[in-house]
């Protein structure tokens, strides 16, 4: 079977790839190796995937649709995971430009590829925590309002989600959302706090801590996230069904605890500088994964003592790899 999974490049495209090449899948990866963040860690992402018989790399802009349409005309593609967007709920408060052109006129892009690809059976997308906007109610649940956004990057993410839906229902695209709640672990993201303590922590600069550390993240480790990706994939929605799922660890943790098990985990303690809270940050995140625990049997399985251990040993290895190199 041929996936087309975009955002390739990326931390959780990246993941995803490689855990259908590792079972034999063909995959074709698009990305358009924005420079974000850090061009040489997508890069050596990439080098992995190529090593795989299996797979495809075409670099590429989804908010370019001739380039999409002609970089992909005559694949046969049966399955869509579609990661690339732009990420970054503070960078959306500066650069709102790529926002609008990676997650508004891409994900447009991305649905009418859907619409044309005769042999496509689902496309699973990534939506965001970050939808909640001002809820107060815990946990977060599908079935809550979602029309309070506090930032345009979580506003490009809910109109996603209800251009999804029209799509679905005007063309019988089969359409699945998922809901990522703050996702870590190996190859993660430079600008997720996981990443940027342990960068600083290990140079001996001060890490910014956000509204006096009052804030609880439901801190979701990659393996989990892929596993249930997946499940979610090779299920396709019924014709002109359009379904949205949280995915998280339903397990919120103090982000001063998180740092504790950081601090553990590299053996130094951090510097500590305390900040006002950011605009757009949200206080909590905590998934209610009761819809996706029964309809897939989704179930994570790792607590933060040990997916950041597991982290913290990669980003040594990869970080001692890219200074010889």
């Amino acid at each position: 079977m041929t996936f087309l999974v975009t955002g390739a490049a990326g931390f959780v495209g990246f993941h995803c790839a490689k855990a259908l090449l590792d079972r034999g899948e063909t995959v074709i990866g698009i990305d358009n190796l924005s420079s974000y963040y850090s061009l040489a860690l997508k890069q050596d992402r990439i080098a992995v995937l190529g090593s795989f018989p299996g797979f495809t790399f075409r670099e590429l802009d989804i908010a370019d649709a001739d380039a999409l349409q002609s970089g992909l005309r005559g694949q046969r593609i049966r399955r869509v995971i579609h990661l690339a967007a732009q990420p970054g709920v503070r960078y959306s408060l500066t650069n709102p430009q790529a926002f609008i052109q990676s997650n508004l006129v891409g994900f447009a892009n991305m649905l009418e590829f859907g619409r044309s690809a005769a042999e496509l059976e689902h496309m699973v997308y990534a939506s965001s925590s970050s939808v909640y906007g001002g809820n107060t109610k815990l946990p977060f649940s599908e079935a809550d309002p979602v029309d309070q956004p506090v930032s345009l990057y979580a506003a490009t993410k809910r109109a996603d989600e209800l251009m999804s839906y029209t799509y679905s229902h005007l063309y019988g695209l089969p359409l699945t959302g998922l809901r990522f709640f703050t996702v870590y672990g190996p190859w993660g993201r430079p600008d997720m706090a996981v990443w940027g303590f342990t960068e600083a922590i290990l140079a001996g600069k001060p890490i910014q801590i956000f509204n006096g550390g009052n804030q609880r993240r439901d801190f979701t480790y990659i393996d989990d996230i892929v596993n249930g990706v997946l499940s979610v994939a090779e299920a396709p929605a019924q014709s002109g069904r359009h379904r949205l799922f949280n995915i998280g660890n339903n397990r919120p943790e103090n982000l001063m605890h998180m740092i504790a098990v950081l601090e553990e985990s590299l053996g130094k303690v951090a510097i500590k500088e305390f900040l006002p809270a950011q605009p757009g940050d949200l206080v909590e995140t905590y998934a209610d994964i009761d819809a996706i625990r029964s309809e897939f049997g989704f179930q994570p399985r790792t607590p933060i003592e040990v997916g950041i251990p597991n982290f913290t040993r990669w980003y040594r290895d990869y970080t001692a790899r890219r200074g010889s190199g």
